[in-house]
């Protein structure tokens, strides 16, 4: 897949955990309500994938026409309204995650499927790139008993297709809750685009393939 090697090199030397100081912009722990509004056909979906630094996912998730809402946050853990810092301890059971409230009419589940197979690298225990802990695992904590056999016939597909050099270790977990990460990491791209260097050498590379690749699914400009 396209993302899994592009940028490792230069991300080694700019993990998400070597995180530097919260935006001023964003400094409480409420949820960011920036999110421009999006108009629906009345009906909307909930899907939450665990794809690694929840900045980078969040990134190109909201860029996606018919994805209302994008936000990051912590799930299939233990601990009851974590915090970034417990998180990153390993010790939680979270996951860096994204929340994603979708208009089924306009994008369908086995499209965000197909996004999230395609901007990680699946094969990869506990890690992408340069961000390595159980925080950063690869899993689909589907909402429904739809979302949970269309999540493992695509795995099996992929896996039987050899797509990948090494199994899917992506796992497919029933979602129990989601909480917010802190308000500076919503929107983080956004607002910190030209102030972390993680942003520029990690993120941006991440998003221009993105864009070219799903330049049929993009939101109109």
């Amino acid at each position: 897949m396209f993302f899994t090697t592009a940028v490792i090199s230069l991300g080694a030397l700019f993990s998400c955990a070597q995180k530097s100081s919260p935006s001023t912009k964003n400094m409480d722990n409420t949820t960011n309500t920036t999110t421009p509004a999006v108009l629906t056909t009345g009906k909307t979906d909930t899907a939450t994938f665990a794809n690694g630094c929840f900045w980078c996912t969040e990134a190109i998730f909201e860029q996606l026409d018919g994805v209302i809402s994008a936000e990051s946050g912590y799930t299939g853990g233990q601990r009851e309204n974590p915090t970034y810092k417990e998180v990153c301890s390993g010790e939680t059971g979270h996951a860096e995650c994204l929340q994603i409230v979708y208009d089924p009419a306009k994008i369908s589940f086995d499209e965000l499927l197909e996004v999230f197979w395609e901007t990680h690298d699946p094969t990869t225990l506990n890690r992408q790139g340069a961000d390595v802990g159980t925080q950063y695992r690869s899993g689909v904590f589907y909402h429904n008993e739809e979302q949970k056999q269309k999540a493992e016939k695509y795995k099996t597909e992929l896996d039987k297709s050899g797509a990948f050099d090494r199994p899917i270790v992506t796992e497919i977990t029933a979602f129990t809750k989601f909480y917010p990460a802190e308000n500076y990491h919503q929107q983080y791209f956004e607002n910190n685009e030209n102030t972390n260097p993680y942003c520029k050498i990690v993120i941006r590379p991440k998003i221009d393939k993105f864009r070219k690749v799903f330049k049929d699914k993009l939101k109109k400009e």
